[in-house]
């Protein structure tokens, strides 16, 4: 027989049978309370998190399975890390610093939706997130970590299962998130002003001799779209060809000219 399905958003390790889980479950006829205390158990690890659940149901035998499903891995890095984004640049810029216990949490919690045969591998892959949001792993680049990982050396952690930290870790987790968003916003500060340098030595110069001058300084996107001057003259070429566009408009009548060079004599 077909199963019924019930679907909602809940929050990780918070679901409680007012609506619209428990008005949903009610004409189902199964055990309301155990079926939330089910989806809490499931949807612990997503504290704080609005997570969409599943609940297929056979009426008959009042029989069901709950599936969760997850938010993207990013989400749960940036939670995991504390910041409400990742780095516009994460070449450069590194917005936080992540235990290997976290990113095994993070690979555990997306296990279903990772390639990875493995934990190990799916530790891999959540630490090639990372990379691409400008998060550090165990104080070094995420490309580093993962030549960490091939080594085996979290082979030890990723085994244990560990997902949790300790009140200590976290508190010195969150020193150098601090850290890292000081030295952030000083380098920051330290582009715009050299930016804005450049700028000014550069007037009356053409908008793609400004943008390569500051590409070759090293200045961020980011920051070259924020101190551009609006009214930066275009190339000359460019200059000359709208000028001549812009006369091949006047029609040809309103330029007769005499045979001796003058203009032409107005019609009475």
């Amino acid at each position: 027989m077909a199963k019924d399905v019930v679907e909602a958003l809940v929050e990780g390790g918070k679901a409680s049978a007012a609506p619209p889980l428990g008005p949903a479950l009610g004409p189902m006829g199964v055990n309301i309370g155990k079926v939330v205390s089910d989806i809490n158990k499931k949807t612990e690890a997503f504290k704080g998190m609005q997570v969409p659940v599943k609940i297929h149901i056979d009426k008959e035998t009042k029989e069901y399975e709950i599936t969760v499903g997850t938010p993207p891995a990013a989400a749960l890095i940036k939670k995991e890390a504390g910041v409400e984004k990742g780095a516009a640049n994460p070449k450069i810029e590194k917005v936080a610093d992540l235990k290997i216990v976290q990113i095994i949490k993070v690979a555990k919690m997306k296990e279903d939706s990772l390639l990875g045969k493995n934990l190990k591998q799916k530790v891999k892959e959540v630490i090639g997130t990372c990379q691409s949001m400008g998060m550090l792993v165990e104080g070094v680049p995420a490309h580093d970590a993962i030549d960490m990982v091939n080594a085996g050396k979290f082979d030890k952690e990723i085994t244990s299962g560990k997902t949790e930290l300790t009140a200590e870790e976290l508190k010195a987790l969150e020193v150098e998130r601090k850290r890292l968003q000081e030295e952030l916003k000083a380098r920051r500060e330290e582009w715009l002003n050299h930016a804005k340098q450049i700028v000014a030595g550069m007037t009356g110069k053409t908008t793609g001799e400004i943008k390569a001058k500051l590409a070759e300084a090293g200045i961020p996107q980011m920051i070259v779209q924020e101190v551009m001057p609006s009214a930066a003259p275009a190339a000359e070429g460019t200059a000359g060809a709208a000028a001549a566009g812009a006369k091949s408009t006047t029609p040809a009548a309103a330029v007769s000219k005499s045979p001796a060079g003058g203009k032409a004599p107005a019609k009475k």
